[in-house]
């Protein structure tokens, strides 16, 4: 299956869906801040990004941003951005990403978009020259 990486603030939430991707198969880590994600992604490339958009130290469009720069391949693994608050098709265009899902959520709907990113693998393609921040 696939490894994946959830960004998420909340911890009851992060766990919770963690713990659905595995009975799955997948291969879950967390990061609770987009800082942490950064370094999950820097210790090995996850084949799908959960990120959530509103978080604290770095928010989701900006730990997406600096992936890109930082490039190395990190530019390549296809993001699935969630919120319940921002303006969540914006953020997702400005991304580059078609996936995308407010919360909350159902899990067999999350699931499903989870297995649709792993299978077609579309990276995230930004509308924004490169270097333009995301936020």
């Amino acid at each position: 299956m696939s490894d994946i990486l959830i960004v998420e603030d909340d911890a009851d939430l992060a766990t919770t869906i963690g713990a659905l991707l595995e009975s799955y198969g997948h291969t879950v880590r967390i990061a609770f801040n987009g800082e942490e994600g950064l370094h999950a992604l820097d210790e090995r490339l996850p084949d799908l990004i959960l990120l959530d958009i509103e978080m604290p130290v770095i928010d989701g469009p900006a730990m997406a941003y600096e992936a890109m720069v930082q490039n190395a391949g990190k530019q390549l693994v296809p993001i699935i951005v969630s919120s319940g608050y921002a303006d969540l098709d914006a953020i997702a265009d400005r991304i580059g990403t078609p996936y995308r899902i407010a919360k909350p959520c159902s899990l067999p709907r999350l699931t499903s978009l989870v297995e649709r990113a792993t299978s077609e693998r579309r990276p995230p393609h930004p509308a924004q020259k490169p270097g333009a921040r995301l936020q």
